[in-house]
């Protein structure tokens, strides 16, 4: 299992990039000193960030490597693989 295409991962990619770029903002602000409560927006928006990347990384695996597994002899094994998602994000 392991196919993405290109344009999709790309953005996921570059998403995760932004996300890269926020989070070393907000070591910058623990640097400088920044008033804790902006430091504390801003890390929240790098987390909403990364979690709205892992729902279109998901969401590209449902469409893609688990639909394939579906029609072929894997498909207990993605089960297993999204049902392991869920139970870790709790």
């Amino acid at each position: 299992m392991g196919y993405t295409p290109k344009n999709n991962q790309e953005r996921i990619l570059h998403r995760f990039k932004i996300s890269l770029g926020h989070l070393k903002k907000v070591i910058q602000m623990m640097e400088q000193g920044s008033y804790c409560i902006n430091v504390i927006h801003q890390s929240q928006a790098v987390q909403r960030a990364l979690k709205n990347t892992d729902h279109l990384l998901l969401e590209d695996h449902l469409r893609t490597c688990v639909a394939d597994a579906m029609t072929s002899s894997k498909k207990d094994v993605a089960i297993k693989e999204v049902v392991e998602v869920f139970k870790r994000s709790k």
